[in-house]
């Protein structure tokens, strides 16, 4: 069934209208704005005003509309909790509506704390290492495609440094395309590779976490480097830096809201990506040489 033209120009109409009430100037879709939709100047309803009649019209081509949005976590917490309260109204009208988000392990408790009924809006799916199978083939397989490829000890050397973590096997695999000068890539190359794949994270990648934090936040980091990578106990923690539970839950709820750790259970800990611990730890000896 072929959508009707009305449908379409209406449509056309409230995204007109919405792009103007979140102040888009110069879009231009050929029709006038309908003052009666998705122009209230709230975002919420805005929004929902919009995605209702987009998906009316995708429904009649049995097409959606799906956002997709990387780093979740870090929305801004009024886009955050319009985004989901339009989910919810999607869900209860049967719209062709989705949004697939990624982010970091704290992003489930973030959803939940905008809007309670999120955690009945997703499908959640945790995405950690690879297995050892997939580590590999992510090396070997674009290393293959070029004619090229590992010696078997360059290959596990990389591998085990990388933890088969996806975006250290990213950034490791790019050092090596850096460093190696012939095929097959040797241990030697690997181990270049390794230093300048760990600079690059410590240029970047770390240091983006532990600048955000206080110095009172970084020294309850430190306590938790004890434990590497690792669940950390509260009762631990506390028991390093001298002070209460009480008195930490200020840094604790902090470093949770910035996304550099989460809570897996009560009463514990983590960071949210791996290697943080030897980066506190290479950070702490720089500062004792």
């Amino acid at each position: 069934m072929q959508v009707s033209t009305a449908r379409i120009k209406q449509m056309l109409s409230t995204v007109t209208s919405f792009s103007l009430s979140v102040g888009i100037e110069g879009l231009s879709l050929g029709v006038d704005r309908d003052p009666s939709r998705a122009s209230s100047g709230l975002l919420d309803l805005d929004l929902q005003d919009s995605v209702e009649d987009i998906s009316l019209a995708l429904r009649h081509e049995r097409s959606a509309l799906v956002i997709f949005i990387d780093e979740m976590q870090e929305l801004d917490e009024e886009l955050l909790e319009s985004l989901l309260t339009v989910q919810h109204y999607a869900m209860q009208r049967e719209l062709p509506f989705y949004i697939i988000g990624t982010g970091l392990p704290n992003l489930p408790a973030k959803l939940t704390e905008a809007r309670s009924y999120a955690e009945r809006l997703f499908e959640y799916r945790i995405i950690g290492e690879l297995d050892d199978d997939a580590a590999r083939e992510s090396l070997t397989g674009p290393a293959g495609q070029m004619g090229q490829s590992y010696s078997s000890e360059a290959l596990e050397a990389l591998i085990k440094e990388t933890g088969n973590y996806p975006y250290f096997l990213q950034e490791f695999g790019s050092a090596m395309w850096t460093v190696a000068t012939a095929s097959p890539f040797s241990v030697q190359n690997a181990q270049a590779a390794v230093a300048l794949g760990r600079a690059r994270l410590d240029s970047g990648f770390f240091p983006a976490r532990w600048e955000r934090a206080t110095p009172s936040e970084r020294a309850y980091m430190s306590a938790m480097a004890t434990d590497g990578d690792r669940e950390s106990r509260s009762a631990d923690i506390s028991q390093r830096l001298d002070k209460s539970a009480q008195a930490l839950a200020p840094m604790r709820a902090s470093l949770i809201s910035k996304g550099i750790i989460y809570s897996p259970q009560r009463g514990y800990v983590a960071f949210t990506v791996p290697g943080m611990a030897d980066f506190i730890d290479r950070q702490r000896r720089l500062l004792e040489d």
